[in-house]
């Protein structure tokens, strides 16, 4: 299987927020960032092993800017596709409460395509 790349953006105010959704065979990459493509803080999720109960273990590896929002967004990408989720999250000018909000919604969006196509 060839990686699928995703793309997508958003813009609010004068600022658009990128995405890029890189989907391999075992893992899924989602970088977020603010104006341009960048890596940022860098959050790596395993999903639950089959039997096991509770969210995916995960751990930040470079940087503490967003930590918090990375983590999330790695946990949710490791439940959501049953693969190993790394997400960066890379933001200049919004804390970390307003940028959540913003980076989960191009989270969502990145696999709206995926789930248009299955419930067609």
């Amino acid at each position: 299987m060839r990686a699928k790349v995703v793309q997508e953006e958003i813009k609010q105010n004068e600022t658009t927020f990128y995405a890029i959704r890189l989907e391999t065979k075992n893992a899924h990459l989602l970088m977020l960032s603010e104006n341009e493509d960048n890596l940022g803080t860098l959050a790596v999720a395993v999903p639950p092993a089959e039997k096991m109960v509770g969210p995916p273990v995960s751990s930040v590896l470079l940087g503490d800017k967003n930590a918090i929002i990375a983590r999330l967004l790695a946990e949710r990408l490791a439940q959501k596709t049953g693969k190993i989720g790394l997400a960066s999250v890379y933001a200049k000018t919004l804390d970390e409460r307003n940028v959540g909000k913003v980076f989960v919604e191009l989270f969502e969006k990145t696999f709206k395509e995926k789930e248009e196509t299955k419930n067609q």
